[in-house]
């Protein structure tokens, strides 16, 4: 549910209307973890014709296929359903249309490692909470684990291959493009789910599908291309959502941001030639400009002239920013550099489990208490453990947790916190440092506090690359 405060707040209002001849589609989550209301706030006020959930990290599929592998868990990520519940009403709700246009469409990436659950738990949504039955389509087919040579398949910045890790692997997933998802469209899904999909995907089918665009390699030109490129950079913008309208721009000193508490996501109003004009809801929080844009730009981009996604190769080098009012900006300008011939692939592998303990100290001489309880766990680990203390880290947090290297003057801080962590695959190992930390109660410095002790299996990514006629997508449409 939207937050009283923000439904209260006498600026916030309804959006205006897109023009005819554009397709306005907003960002409802730029990662799994991401806040619900500023979706919701869309769905209510936004006017939208799409709005696109992006909630699937490289690692966090991996994660998702481990669990569904041991029945531990869902495979795919339960909280869509909670980001539906409180958006859909709002989205299918003809008194939420400005005008009689179709209902508004919805993409998420949020089925993972099981699209085709994800999309039976979301029917069964539909029905439980009485809203219309609209299509629901899930898209499958970005598992290619039993498609790979893993013989051949080299890793990514390595000069092994993944036969060497053979034993660790526990997914691969492609990249998919739009094109599956359009698919699902043109059948009258209004609901599309699918796994791993480039995050510009969920954006670029929507309005494909609503402009016309072909996006078959073999069949389009150059300069349809181009509108391919566009469509993909409104994707790459809209994707994570706040980061666009100020979230991760404000860094409170040089880059002030107001209202980063009822931060507004992101929509754009893209015409038929792709290119896009930028906004938020009045009266929400953050900011919309050039500098925020030309920021979100450049996010991830190793080579603005080449950005590989599985539509189109992005050429950022000409793209325009123009700011036309507060909190509207028109962005126009990516070209197209060819297709790639082959799909990304994130393998997931099993990581080895991660132990970490923390112990808090406070009050006079509590940066030399936590510098002894560090000496005393490295004298232990090696001479009672016999194990060697490098393969401890130890940092103290507030001080040198972030940046290892950096030893800053606090000759007398008013408090710290020490944490320590080893990475193994022996669970005694792992254990046994927790124990070490937790005994420093007694056995160490005076005033140890608030000890915390975590054991967690770890997955890992790696990254490969498949001929992308490999990959098989496939649409099943649900009612």
């Amino acid at each position: 549910m939207i937050p009283q405060s923000l439904t209260n707040r006498p600026r916030l209002q309804a959006t205006t209307p897109p023009d005819d001849d554009v397709f306005r589609i907003g960002s409802g989550a730029g990662f799994a973890g991401d806040r619900h209301d500023g979706a919701e706030v869309l769905a209510r006020f936004g006017d939208l014709d799409a709005l696109a959930f992006e909630c699937l990290a490289e690692r966090t599929i991996g994660i998702a296929q481990h669990r569904r592998s041991v029945g531990s868990e869902p495979g795919w990520d339960t909280r869509i359903l909670r980001r539906l519940s409180g958006t859909l009403p709002h989205l299918l709700s003809p008194q939420g249309r400005s005008d009689a246009r179709p209902s508004p469409v919805v993409t998420t990436n949020a089925g993972a490692a099981d699209p085709a659950g994800a999309a039976r738990a979301i029917v069964d949504l539909l029905a439980r909470e009485d809203l219309p039955a609209v299509p629901v389509a899930a898209v499958t087919g970005d598992d290619v684990l039993d498609a790979l040579d893993l013989r051949e398949s080299r890793i990514l910045g390595s000069d092994d291959t993944l036969w060497d890790i053979r034993e660790r692997i526990v997914s691969a997933n492609a990249y998919l493009g739009a094109g599956p998802l359009v698919d699902g469209l043109s059948q009258g899904a209004r609901i599309i789910v699918t796994g791993r999909s480039s995050d510009a995907a969920l954006f670029l089918a929507p309005l494909a599908h609503h402009h016309g665009w072909d996006l078959h390699p073999a069949s389009v030109g150059e300069a349809r291309l181009d509108i391919v490129a566009e469509g993909t950079l409104v994707g790459h913008l809209l994707e994570c959502a706040g980061q666009l309208t100020g979230g991760y721009f404000a860094d409170g000193v040089r880059k002030r941001v107001d209202g980063l508490a009822r931060l507004g996501f992101p929509f754009a109003d893209v015409r038929a030639d792709g290119s896009a004009t930028y906004g938020k809801v009045p009266g929400t929080g953050g900011v919309l400009d050039r500098r925020t844009v030309l920021e979100q730009l450049l996010y991830e981009i190793d080579d603005p002239f080449r950005y590989p996604t599985p539509d189109v190769t992005l050429d950022l080098s000409a793209v325009e920013i123009s700011e036309l009012a507060d909190d509207r900006v028109l962005v126009r300008g990516g070209r197209a550099n060819g297709v790639p011939e082959q799909l990304k692939v994130s393998v997931g592998v099993r990581d080895g489990l991660v132990a970490t303990a923390e112990i808090g100290y406070a009050g006079f001489g509590s940066g030399i208490r936590g510098e002894l309880a560090a000496d005393i766990i490295r004298e232990r680990w090696a001479e009672v453990r016999g194990r060697t203390s490098e393969e401890l880290s130890i940092a103290v947090i507030g001080v040198n947790s972030s940046r290892p290297w950096f030893a800053p003057d606090l000759s007398e801080p008013p408090e710290v916190r020490v944490r320590f962590s080893v990475r193994t695959w022996e669970r005694p190992v792992a254990e046994a440092l927790c124990e070490e930390v937790e005994a420093l109660y007694t056995n160490g410095p005076y005033g140890g506090g608030g000890v915390t002790t975590q054991i967690r299996e770890t997955i890992g990514i790696v990254s490969t690359l498949i001929p992308r006629d490999l990959a098989s997508p496939s649409v099943e449409v649900l009612s």
